[in-house]
């Protein structure tokens, strides 16, 4: 299977999660507005989401992934199964542990992490923290189901890991759609969804084992013993936790700014949820293929393969991300008007999350981009190299924040994050070159100028075709007035910047056929098996 397929595989099933996921936050806004019921469950859910996203995903894709895949090379299913049991009895014990210890200390946690500027308002606080007690226990969940998701990726089983999110969403949708039947107050609204984000965590895990089993994987709960092979997930696991975690890692800290400020935690959610889309969508689609793909490349000494892979997958996501950046800047208020402004949504709230969303927008290449340069150093077990450049990112972004905060409110948070995802990329990238871990190719830089003009195009053509569509998304007009001019203006920007891509040379049939798929070039590949030797890890 090519890679494009694996991209669209991994998704369309993420995007299938994303648009569920408009569907709830748009419920969200007509239930709860940027009111404090919506600022207490934002961030007591922030909470066991960074957490997630700490020792779950970014841990497991990067240090379980590529060691459960030596493990079938060496040792056959056998092997990667006792590998397994070994790792699953030492997770669960470790994260039975956190979760008690969080639970107990949860009031402390809202004070000096989640949300310190809700100690001044003692409603807000109590109710936030009786929130987090409720959905902590989700980590446990979704860390199991991470290493259930990082099993079937190695196993080419793509579908069902990427389809998992969608119950989350589903869940909560059910949940809101209760309060709003019921007429249930914010207070009562914010437990059904506390409850329901627990709920969604047992499926997500239930869906994924049964997956895992379907994929020909039986394995049990050992007594947790530290073996060599845990010992060494162990350290490349705990500095990917905290690389993998960035963008969460920026947003705890503008969330932990923006909590002195009456409904900014909200307003930064919102705007966050869309430029999550082509996030998700890209980001995740290829930074979860292609760490499997280039393990196995490395591993089987085909360096000129996982260089193609690596320029590919660039150009990919550039191709895709840069035209949903431009639409991002230049239409944010149409986009938020139509999704969220109505019920406790109000103009002046539009205003607010659209201006953070556009500056979101220029961010989004740099986070996307993220995803698609870690793994060339987690494929080589360097974990190390990119959590240093972490931890540049996030004192960047603390200085930015607080700085600009101030003065420009939720705008100055989103302005530090998307700065710090620039540098973080620009330090990976830079790395990689100069250590020959990525081979330059001139014409990928050619091509990746004729993306931008063509997004230049396109952003100027949305200007403008907005301002005919203006009577046609303002608040007074149908909602499906709105929807309509909103997809005419995506489907017109969508058209203009494909057209003259391919026109210009930015991207043309081969890529997206030929140079995606992963098997190397006969010519080629003899010569790799010959002479290539894999690089040793960077530790």
């Amino acid at each position: 299977m090519s890679l494009a397929r694996k991209f669209a595989t991994v998704g369309g099933a993420t995007l299938g999660s994303r648009l569920l996921g408009f569907g709830r936050e748009t419920l969200m806004a007509a239930a709860l507005g940027t009111g404090p019921m919506a600022d207490a469950f934002y961030a007591a859910f922030r909470f066991p989401n960074l957490f997630r996203r700490l020792f779950a995903e970014g841990a497991f894709n990067a240090a379980f992934v590529p060691l459960f895949a030596k493990e079938i090379e060496a040792n056959g299913i056998d092997g990667a199964k006792r590998f397994s049991e070994e790792v699953l009895g030492v997770l669960f014990t470790v994260l039975l542990v956190i979760t008690i210890a969080m639970e107990l200390a949860m009031p402390l946690i809202v004070s000096t992490i989640i949300a310190p500027g809700f100690v001044n308002d003692p409603e807000k606080f109590d109710v936030t923290v009786k929130l987090a007690i409720v959905m902590f226990p989700y980590l446990m969940c979704m860390s199991l189901t991470a290493m259930l998701s990082g099993m079937l990726n190695s196993l080419h089983h793509y579908f069902a890991a990427a389809i998992a999110p969608v119950f989350l969403n589903l869940t909560l949708i059910a949940a809101l759609a209760y309060g709003l039947w019921t007429g249930a107050d914010p207070l009562m609204t914010a437990w059904y969804l506390s409850w329901g984000v627990l709920v969604a965590g047992i499926l997500q895990m239930a869906v994924l084992y049964a997956g895992v089993r379907h994929a020909g994987m039986r394995f049990g709960l050992r007594r947790p013993r530290y073996t060599p092979n845990v010992k060494r997930l162990l350290v490349l696991a705990f500095p990917a936790a905290i690389t993998g975690g960035i963008t969460q890692i920026n947003q705890l800290i503008g969330q932990m700014i923006a909590s002195t400020k009456d409904g900014a935690i909200a307003v930064l959610q919102y705007a966050d949820r869309v430029y999550q889309l082509p996030l998700g969508v890209v980001g995740i689609a290829v930074g979860v293929v292609l760490l499997p793909e280039l393990s196995r490349a490395l591993r089987g000494g085909a360096v000129k393969e996982a260089a193609n892979l690596q320029n590919r997958s660039l150009e990919f996501v550039l191709f895709l991300t840069l035209p949903a950046a431009g639409a991002i800047w230049v239409i944010s208020d149409e986009i938020v008007r139509v999704l969220y402004e109505r019920g406790a949504f109000s103009p002046a709230t539009t205003a607010t999350v659209a201006s953070t969303l556009a500056i979101y927008g220029l961010g989004l290449p740099a986070f996307v981009m993220i995803k698609a340069l870690n793994p060339g150093f987690f494929a080589r077990e360097d974990t190390k190299t990119p959590m240093r450049f972490t931890g540049i990112s996030v004192a960047f972004n603390c200085l930015l924040a607080v700085s600009l905060f101030p003065i420009y409110g939720e705008r100055g948070i989103a302005t530090a994050e998307a700065a710090s995802g620039w540098l973080t990329t620009v330090l990976l990238f830079v790395t990689l070159v100069r250590r020959g871990h990525w081979e330059w190719e001139p014409a990928l830089f050619s091509r990746v100028l004729r993306l931008v003009s063509a997004t230049v195009v396109m952003a100027v053509s949305l200007h403008y075709a907005s301002g005919y569509l203006a009577d046609w998304l303002t608040p007074q007009a149908r909602l499906l007035t709105q929807l309509t001019a909103l997809m005419l203006l995506i489907g017109m920007a969508m058209i203009v910047y494909f057209a003259l891509a391919f026109a210009i040379g930015g991207a043309d049939a081969s890529m997206l056929r030929r140079n995606l798929k992963r098997k190397p070039r006969p010519e080629t590949a003899q010569e790799e098996a010959d002479t290539s030797v894999l690089p040793p890890p960077q530790m």
